[in-house]
């Protein structure tokens, strides 16, 4: 039996995807021109998130590389035969897929498309040394490129489709949010809590995309010292009166990132953990007036920390103020040009979104010990900013159970 190294298997029709033909063929235009504007004749991405932006498909590595594969007049996902025709009926391009039995036939399936001896685009934020090695050897490229910086500032500018998109992942992020505050009792375990969340957004994604792909939708739920760190797991420990707790949900539709997180404790607040809790509701409230059309980065970053700075509350910041929202996870993915921190001097434009999330943790031991972290997210308009965000935060709504 003759083995092919690759084969294209375009198994069924073409699966509903989440953005339209004419959306993804414009972002590829977006892309020619950023390989126009770098000398690369051929972009080889290897990224989930680049991948996905592009033709719509998200695959699942499990130890095996993918690839799309951007010419001219070409583009075509590079994908693994256990995928079988799940790749083709993906995507908005076409697609090829190679086998497992020769070792490199994703690097033969590559170069047919790319061809040899070219100036390539890659993205040296993604690739490996050893795939580095592998697209040198099996290319030839004259010269290599990294487009991926390019590609960051094209993503950081949303589409209507993807503010569409965005706005229904906000709502959804709400609905979540009510779910762990029906399930937030005293006793009840973080992780019982989280899987409430979880459960009603999967459901609500369900109802709201019937011809979607259902995955990576998580929460964290966190309660008193597992409040420290923004991105601690979920653990088995029972709330008990008087805990801070930390809500955060996150619903993925078609790997596309939304959040909510609020401060909550349950039945009862003390005066020190109030005092902190409405600081970091004002500093929120705040560096929300500050999001608008010509305003940089660095900027609203420096007027919060000296709001923070003010009130003797500066040194107990986490991190950044806020991020953009896209094609991303906490598995891939950042755009991270669109970032509330000091070394960050993007100018906000109408179009982005970006989220403002001040966090502040005391240490165990202190008055009012714990991490406090308000999230909202915000479409950058013509002359401001406007939340999409429901889920009410501070005192008034979070003491609960």
């Amino acid at each position: 039996m003759t083995r092919p190294d690759f084969f294209r298997f375009h198994n069924g029709d073409k699966a509903p995807l989440p953005f339209s033909q004419d959306e993804y063929d414009t972002r590829l235009m977006g892309l020619r021109s950023a390989m126009d504007a770098t000398g690369a004749e051929v972009a080889v991405l290897t990224s989930m998130h680049a991948i996905a932006y592009y033709s719509g498909f998200l695959y699942c590595s499990f130890g095996r590389p993918y690839g799309l594969v951007v010419t001219a007049s070409e583009a075509v996902t590079i994908s693994a035969g256990i995928d079988a025709g799940q790749p083709w009926r993906r995507c908005a391009t076409d697609n090829i897929t190679y086998t497992d039995w020769q070792r490199d036939n994703f690097w033969r399936a590559v170069a047919h498309v790319a061809g040899q001896g070219r100036a390539v685009g890659y993205e040296g934020d993604h690739l490996t040394l050893a795939q580095k090695a592998k697209l040198d050897a099996f290319l030839g490229p004259r010269e290599t490129v990294d487009i991926a910086p390019a590609s960051m500032q094209q993503r950081m500018r949303k589409s209507p489709a993807e503010i569409a998109l965005i706005r229904a992942g906000a709502a959804v992020a709400d609905v979540g949010g009510y779910a762990i505050r029906e399930a937030v009792r005293e006793g009840t375990r973080e992780i019982d809590v989280a899987m409430a969340g979880r459960d009603a957004m999967e459901l609500e994604i369900a109802r709201r995309f019937p011809d979607a792909e259902y995955r990576d939708t998580w929460v964290w739920f966190q309660s008193g010292l597992n409040t420290d760190g923004a991105h601690n797991p979920v653990t088995a420990r029972a709330l008990q009166r008087g805990d801070i707790l930390s809500l955060n949900t996150f619903p993925m539709i078609s790997g596309y990132y939304t959040a909510l997180e609020r401060t909550m404790f349950v039945a009862e607040v003390d005066a020190a953990s109030l005092r902190v809790w409405e600081a970091n509701v004002a500093a929120h409230e705040y560096g929300m007036s500050l999001l608008k059309p010509g305003v940089s980065c660095a900027e609203v970053t420096h007027a919060i920390n000296d709001f923070l700075a003010a009130r003797d509350l500066l040194q107990y910041r986490s991190f950044g103020y806020g991020h953009s929202f896209g094609v991303l996870s906490h598995y891939y993915g950042r755009e991270a040009g669109l970032e509330l921190r000091e070394d960050i001097d993007t100018v906000l434009e109408p179009g982005m979104v970006i989220s403002m999330e001040p966090m502040l943790t005391i240490p165990q031991g202190q008055p009012g010990a714990g991490g406090y972290r308000e999230h909202d997210i915000l479409i950058v308009t013509g002359d401001g900013a406007e939340t999409i965000t429901g889920y009410p935060y501070g005192p008034d709504f979070n003491v609960v159970g």
